[in-house]
């Protein structure tokens, strides 16, 4: 009886392990593609270690969300409407939003400097003034002096969502024309969180006073929203929908004394795929969250709101990537393995650093070579500057050295981790920040590149640091 050949290659691997191909993923003559990007003909042409980000995915996540929200508000017969905002938070850069924009979506923002990036985006013809702008944060005399000239400028669509009471003498001391106003509610944390309830907003208890002290009789201010974050993002838990529940009673107690409040707010975002061995039920989730607004506002006799979402990992986050080589390895014991990349964890995805956040790794090229377990390093001189897969597997796979040089890529990477690792400024240990490049994609199928910065050098890095 004839043996079967052993699959120890990595190919082999990866389909045993995960539901492959899928997300973009795809792998053609053993080369990693990425919504049809041949990953290794963008690094021969650009060389690495290199960040990307594929524009069209900004506009799929989109329309995903709003194609769920409207069936779901169709199948319950649901009278309000749905608006997709996009936190800037996640990523300012102007391509991002540009192209957020051109889907139509609302911005949100977190301090003034964001509304001085709208106002450029006004000036270049890219923002037009019937734009939903939710201004979320603590509110600074600079905050709120951009908020009153947006409105007195005509956009009339700018909410100034209130963290704490103070806010409102702040806002009444600067505002010349009547501004909408949005109440933060403050959550309560997941169970296990270092707090019991979030630093961000104010208690429940003090909303309905405050809007009947200080709201109600002022000709310049009407409610129109209630807002709440949940910390850990829309999740199929027990602790998300009893959230949801209770926050949506408090909009209903806010909506029996202020008959113009029309409109919740739905702060935290949707997941997005770090791995390539989970399953996000997004429409059963947004099925629910309209199903329970429905209901309880149904059974509290209240006019059910107009909802708002704050997505900002979910539009951005799968639409980047980052690739390096490996330039060397080291076996410090009999078990740990090192391959050494050609650039810093800490520098280029320090959300993996600072918080342990795990991203989708793949090896680029050499599918078909076998393959062995690793750790990944950086290379810095700091200790904690390495990748591994988690803390109960620990190590990762990739495929073994050769004559060929191997390249590996971090997906799904396009949020906050510029904006962490400090973009344009000094980066730990002097390594530099890489290439980035964007992509786009034409009429006709083909794909167009745009360097958008190229690796740092060390004049500019020098120049920053006064030499």
């Amino acid at each position: 009886m004839a043996s079967l050949p052993v699959k120890n290659k990595y190919i082999d691997l990866i389909n045993q392990t995960f539901y492959f191909p899928r997300h973009g993923f795809e792998v053609r003559n053993n080369s990693l593609h990425f919504h049809d990007v041949d990953l290794m003909e963008l690094i021969e042409k650009y060389g690495s270690p290199l960040k990307f980000t594929y524009l069209p995915k900004i506009g799929s996540q989109i329309n995903k969300a709003r194609t769920l929200f409207d069936q779901a508000i169709e199948r319950y017969d649901y009278n309000g409407k749905y608006n997709y905002c996009y936190c800037t938070k996640s990523s300012h850069f102007s391509f991002v939003i540009e192209e957020v924009l051109k889907n139509g979506c609302d911005i949100e923002t977190s301090s003034a400097f964001d509304l001085d990036l709208l106002r450029k985006l006004y000036s270049d013809g890219k923002l037009n003034k019937n734009r939903h702008i939710i201004c979320n944060g603590f509110k600074t005399d600079a905050y709120a002096k951009n908020m009153v000239e947006f409105v007195d400028n005509g956009f009339d669509n700018l909410v100034c969502v209130l963290d704490n009471p103070e806010e409102i003498d702040l806002m009444d001391k600067f505002s010349t024309n009547p501004i909408k106003l949005g109440f933060r509610i403050a959550t309560e944390e997941e169970p296990g969180f270092l707090v019991y309830t979030s630093r961000l907003g104010m208690s429940y208890k003090h909303v309905v006073d405050l809007y009947l002290d200080k709201i109600k009789n002022n000709p310049k201010f009407s409610l129109k929203m209630m807002h709440f974050f949940v910390n850990s993002g829309i999740k199929d838990t027990t602790y998300y929908w009893s959230e949801l529940t209770r926050l949506v009673n408090v909009y209903c107690d806010l909506k029996e004394v202020c008959v113009e409040l029309d409109t919740l707010d739905i702060g935290g975002g949707m997941p997005i795929y770090t791995s390539l061995g989970v399953e996000h039920d997004y429409a059963y989730m947004i099925d629910q969250i309209v199903y329970y607004i429905k209901t309880i506002c149904d059974s509290r006799g209240v006019e059910v709101p107009h909802i708002f979402t704050e997505f900002g990992s979910f539009t951005v986050g799968e639409s980047g990537g980052v690739l390096y080589s490996i330039i060397g390895q080291k076996q410090q014991n009999d078990k740990e393995f090192w391959y050494m990349i050609d650039s810093s964890f800490i520098t280029t995805l320090p959300d993996t650093w600072g918080i342990g956040q795990k991203f989708i790794l793949l090896a680029i090229n050499n599918w078909d070579k076998e393959f062995q377990r690793i750790n990944l390093g950086g290379l810095t001189c700091d200790s904690q500057d390495f990748y591994n897969s988690d803390t109960n597997t620990n190590q990762v796979f990739l495929p073994k050295l050769g004559d060929e040089k191997l390249y590996m890529g971090f997906f799904h990477t396009g949020a906050y981790q510029e904006s962490l690792g400090g973009y344009g400024g000094i980066q730990h240990c002097l390594v530099p920040a890489p290439k980035h490049i964007i992509i786009d994609k034409k009429a006709d199928g083909t794909f167009d590149y745009k360097v958008f910065a190229t690796e740092q050098d060390a004049k500019s890095m020098m120049k920053v640091l006064g030499y």
